[in-house]
């Protein structure tokens, strides 16, 4: 069994971590620190887990043999900073620290590097739309077939903005709501043109992100220049994901209630006007964060990659 400390286990993703681990059978939740809950029961807060576990918040750091860090943007640094972790210990950053593979960390996309994944000591996890931008595209990208601009639309729920309160979080703003926010700005753009560049200059993307007023989930539909057949697209990412076990290509449109709840990644594909549209779907908080970071655990530690995973969608 291996003993898990999660930092910042107050929030939505620390809630997501909880809920997912405490039904991993490989696992024992040791260290549940948040500073704000100390002595609390954890299902105190998160209340979906009365009765799934009787663990208390800490604020004392424990030896682990992985850590998981989610705390807000910048405070993972300051985390490790603050803190001698132990050289033996595995650490997972959920924040946007360290994506850029600084400081010995490898950047946590399965799909795209699982061989480093298995030898890092530390793993900087992706964020949510990058995420399902990348996996929209990684199969292109690694077949050098991007050669234009790449164009994205793509909305998410209101928990991919935290537990804080904010004026565009409240209920009141969201519910029947629709916001453009961060157009061409977005903090996910330098992952997204890292991941995507394959040796060669990163291609030019135009991202507007969108707030919807539903809690979870990402759409991101991505289009580019293609000049092949839909039929030899088709075949380009069935290959690419054929060993995935989260990510599937659906001949069918697709709705978000088929990945809510789920680590999986689903995508449709089109060709309209010598554009290939790839429609790409996850759940925020699970393949975008939570559910991400015990898959690299997973393969981290050499255990199946899907254990505890695997998860049912909503459905309805």
């Amino acid at each position: 069994m291996a003993k898990i400390g999660i930092v910042g286990a107050a929030g939505y993703t620390g809630g997501e971590l909880l809920r997912i681990l405490v039904n991993h059978p490989d696992v024992e939740l040791t260290c549940i620190l948040s500073n704000s809950q100390a002595g609390k029961l954890v299902s105190d807060v998160h209340t979906d887990l009365l009765g799934s576990t009787f663990a208390k918040f800490t604020d004392t750091l424990q030896p682990v043999d992985v850590l998981f860090l989610c705390s807000g943007h910048g405070e993972s640094k300051k985390f490790l900073e603050a803190n001698n972790i132990p050289w033996h210990t595995k650490i997972i950053d959920l924040s946007t620290d360290y994506r850029d593979e600084s400081d010995g960390f490898v950047y946590g996309l399965p799909e795209f590097q699982k061989a480093k994944i298995q030898a890092a000591q530390k793993i900087a996890n992706p964020g949510c739309f990058a995420t399902s931008i990348e996996l929209a595209l990684l199969p292109l990208a690694a077949a050098g077939k991007i050669t234009g601009d790449i164009h994205v639309s793509a909305i998410t729920g209101s928990t991919g903005a935290g537990q804080s309160l904010s004026n565009t979080s409240h209920f009141s703003w969201r519910n029947n709501n629709i916001s453009i926010y961060k157009a061409f700005t977005h903090q996910h753009l330098a992952e997204i043109g890292q991941t995507l560049a394959f040796g060669k200059k990163a291609p030019l993307i135009h991202f507007v992100p969108y707030r919807g007023n539903f809690s979870r989930g990402i759409m991101a539909n991505v289009y580019t220049p293609y000049t092949g057949t839909l039929e030899e697209a088709l075949e380009l990412y069935h290959d690419y994901y054929e060993s995935s076990p989260f990510v599937f290509v659906s001949k069918a449109s697709i709705d978000l209630k088929q990945v809510v709840n789920t680590n999986k990644c689903l995508l449709h594909l089109e060709i309209h006007q010598g554009q290939l549209l790839i429609t790409s779907i996850i759940d925020n908080l699970i393949k975008g964060a939570s559910g991400q970071a015990v898959q690299n655990m997973n393969i981290m530690l050499g255990w199946k990659e899907d254990e505890g995973l695997r998860l049912k969608a909503i459905g309805f």
